[in-house]
């Protein structure tokens, strides 16, 4: 009586809810690895994208030619794109940011209204924008951050990394500045 009652409709279920979330191709498991969600290449174009910066102006890659460009994508929320921020203030955008280096971090689906006072809490000075919907950051990744992209004046990418380890923010270091001493 037990297995009529309980276990039986228990199974069914089992089988039956897989099914259904298979059917839905719209929602992708998350990649297993940073770089199995990575999208890009170092050597290839760096996709277009438009964003609006915090101060609501229009923020477009290709309108960037001849620059160098750090691209920084992150969330609030994200506890390594929390401790990297202090980093990138410091060991970047004041030691680079002079030497003609454009650099924009780009907050993957928030708004305005919580990235503008975690920039002004930190003291962050660089370029912040949004990206509420998940399009640019989409042409990128389809998961994983914080991600640094560095894109070289003729719009290829350089230098690209996730996560924030302590070895692959000085490979960007060192390829900024190897950058822009060329």
């Amino acid at each position: 009586m037990i297995i009529r009652r309980i276990i039986l409709p228990a199974l069914i279920t089992m089988l039956i809810i897989p099914t259904f979330s298979w059917a839905d191709d719209t929602d992708k498991p998350v990649p297993r690895t940073p770089a199995e969600a990575t999208l890009t290449e170092v050597g290839q174009p760096a996709p277009d994208f438009t964003v609006t910066t915090l101060d609501g102006q229009e923020f477009t890659l290709s309108d960037q030619k001849n620059k160098l460009v750090l691209i920084n994508w992150f969330a609030t929320w994200c506890p390594p794109c929390k401790e990297e921020m202090p980093r990138l203030q410091k060991e970047v955008w004041e030691e680079f940011g002079p030497r003609g280096l454009v650099m924009i971090s780009v907050a993957r689906e928030e708004k305005t209204e919580i990235v503008a006072p975690f920039v002004e809490k930190r003291a962050l000075t660089w370029t912040f924008a949004v990206d509420p919907e998940r399009k640019a950051y989409a042409n990128y990744a389809e998961a994983y951050i914080p991600r640094n992209t560095l894109v070289g004046p003729d719009g290829m990418i350089i230098f690209q990394s996730e996560g924030f380890e302590k070895e692959d923010f000085q490979a960007m270091i060192t390829a900024i500045a190897e950058a822009l001493a060329e």
